[in-house]
């Protein structure tokens, strides 16, 4: 059964263009951060924001998205995926959005108060992700 020919009744899962997607998310909240390190795949949650169409989220210095997301070349990227979603258990529905594209430390200014890390601590570092896709998808019972 594809997306499109799901009877009445039955889950259905369709895809989101690209402003369906940033407008779910532009909200902000927790998001989850996926990139490949030494050691292989990783997956972290982080509190974001969006600003100017781009994901934006704090770190700790010396901490796995600080050494990691280095390249070590200037203007080279490293490549990451990110991914937000909203399940509701109970009617089985949802949605979930993946913006991919480069990390970048951000060193001049950024709005501070942007982002409220949960963890707390001295989280001083910056990360914006500049999307190169953004992708998205629902489901739900029609």
């Amino acid at each position: 059964m594809t997306e499109d020919t799901a009877p009445a009744g039955m889950p259905r899962l369709t895809k989101l263009d690209h402003e369906e997607c940033l407008r779910l998310i532009s909200p902000g909240g927790v998001g989850r951060v996926a990139f490949n390190n030494p050691a292989g795949p990783v997956v972290l949650p982080v509190n974001y924001t969006i600003e100017q169409g781009a994901v934006l989220f704090r770190t700790a210095l010396g901490g796995p998205m600080d050494s990691d997301l280095r390249t070590g070349i200037e203007g080279a990227d490293f490549m990451v995926a990110f991914e937000v979603d909203h399940i509701d258990e109970s009617t089985r529905e949802g949605w979930s959005v993946l913006v991919r594209g480069g990390a970048h430390h951000i060193t001049g200014d950024v709005n501070k108060s942007a982002v409220e890390s949960w963890p707390g601590g001295d989280r001083p570092l910056y990360i914006r992700i500049s999307p190169n896709e953004v992708s998205g998808r629902r489901i739900q019972h029609m």
